[in-house]
């Protein structure tokens, strides 16, 4: 893996992005803002799972006044996502929002930006210059790759605000198509030191969406470019960050809940191995620990694997191997696997 590229630090709320901050998790309500009592108890539920920092969006003035209310129950750092109306990044700012997300692609009056980044310097509130690739200007350099024309797009806008004294800057550069992403990550990455946001925007159900996702991501992440993820899925935020955090423990970059191996099974298993994985997988949801667990179905790699793991399971006929750290500790019934495996792994 390569070396993380050094970003200048920023911070949003109580956390830290970029420098030698470990990658920040982030995810989006999916509820409507104005509606304070069902997005409190998402924040609540994404703060549950894992989130680390969470946007809202601000279609309106109302959902705007609705962020003071919502701050006060939510111990998240929240940023406001805003598009094509300048005022509300002001409303949330008097709201006392910890992070503001604009698009140079629907906000692009140099006055109206101006009055933004004043007002968020005074409460030295961090603004996420967020390029989308569907939402860029038509008449904004049409012949030039995708890529590059967001990379532009991005580079203009951060000139703009340096050259009004602004720096608490933190960047995004999203597209669907993973290719496209990538590259223009990696053009801005060289370019400037400003913390980057990592997603493939609009990604997709779970299945597709969170492959899409870790394809994109985990290629930049593992160049050492990123310093904060969102998973774009059309489900549950706490399935993006889930999903999220599985791209950073396959990269070794955090860790965060249980590790399961599981073998795919095969015409050599004797136990319906993937049922076995699904009952254990189900009780692990309810385990932040970073543990290992190994579910294996054959004498092919099934000792092996499961003598690595914290807890883990070789299953033959009928009945199962299990290890605890390394070390063969008994065999158990194929009735008694998961009540087995779920009793070590709660006493570790």
């Amino acid at each position: 893996m390569t070396q993380r590229r050094n970003s200048t630090p920023l911070k949003i709320g109580k956390v830290i992005v970029g420098g030698d901050a470990p990658i920040v998790v982030q995810s989006m309500t999916k509820t409507d803002t104005r509606d304070v009592p069902t997005t409190i108890k998402q924040i609540k539920e994404l703060e549950d799972c894992g989130c680390e920092i969470v946007r809202l969006a601000v279609p309106d003035g109302e959902a705007a006044e609705s962020i003071s209310t919502i701050k006060k129950s939510a111990s998240l750092p929240l940023i406001a996502d805003v598009h094509f109306d300048y005022r509300l990044a002001l409303l949330a700012l008097e709201a006392g929002i910890d992070g503001l997300r604009l698009n140079p692609g629907n906000v692009r009056d140099f006055e109206q930006i101006a009055k933004v980044v004043a007002a968020a310097k005074e409460r030295e509130t961090p603004i996420r210059i967020g390029v989308n690739a569907g939402s860029l200007p038509g008449s904004f350099e049409p012949d030039a790759p995708l890529a590059s024309r967001m990379v532009d797009a991005a580079l203009e806008q951060i000139k703009l605000m340096e050259n009004l004294d602004f720096n608490l800057i933190k960047i995004s550069l999203k597209a669907f198509d993973v290719p496209t992403t990538v590259q223009a990550y990696q053009t801005i990455a060289d370019k400037t030191p400003y913390p980057l946001h990592l997603g493939i925007t609009e990604a997709g159900l779970p299945q597709a969406g969170a492959i899409r996702s870790a394809v994109g991501i985990g290629i930049l992440l593992y160049q050492g470019i990123g310093d904060t993820i969102r998973i774009s899925l059309s489900a549950h935020p706490c399935e993006e960050v889930f999903a999220a955090y599985e791209i950073l423990k396959s990269l070794g970059l955090r860790q965060r809940g249980p590790t399961l191996v599981s073998c795919p099974s095969c015409g050599r298993a004797e136990v319906d191995i993937i049922a076995l994985a699904e009952a254990v997988d189900k009780h692990l949801k309810k385990i932040t620990k970073p543990i290992k667990v190994a579910v294996m179905g054959c004498v092919v790699n099934g000792p092996g694997e499961a003598r690595d793991a914290d807890v883990g399971i070789a299953c033959g006929k009928g009945k199962g191997v299990l290890f605890k750290k390394g070390k063969k500790i008994g065999v158990v019934e194929e009735k008694d696997f998961v009540v087995a495996l779920m009793r070590e792994i709660e006493g570790l």
